[in-house]
């Protein structure tokens, strides 16, 4: 499963994001491979998955996205993310 974590700049949240994303995976024994990503380069790119703010999230068209309210709380991003990450993994 391929996931990509988007904000802004690509840089400092989106990189966050993916390794709170990529330790809950583990936890969770999913498979993912979870890249970080501005949104003009996630706008081109092919994944399973994106996972941004709400701002962003309205932005993409014809893609799998899922909100979160964190960028950095893993307990609401666990929240967020994991039972579409669950469901994505049957």
């Amino acid at each position: 499963m391929k996931i990509i974590t988007v904000c802004g700049n690509g840089i400092g949240s989106s990189l966050m994001l993916a390794m709170k994303i990529e330790e809950i995976c583990k936890e969770e024994g999913i498979d993912a491979q979870v890249e970080s990503s501005d949104f003009n380069s996630a706008q081109g790119k092919s994944a399973d998955l994106i996972v941004t703010v709400k701002e962003l999230a309205e932005q993409f068209e014809n893609k799998k996205v899922v909100t979160i309210r964190s960028y950095v709380n893993k307990k609401k991003i666990r929240e967020d993310v994991l039972p579409t990450i669950k469901e994505l993994a049957k």
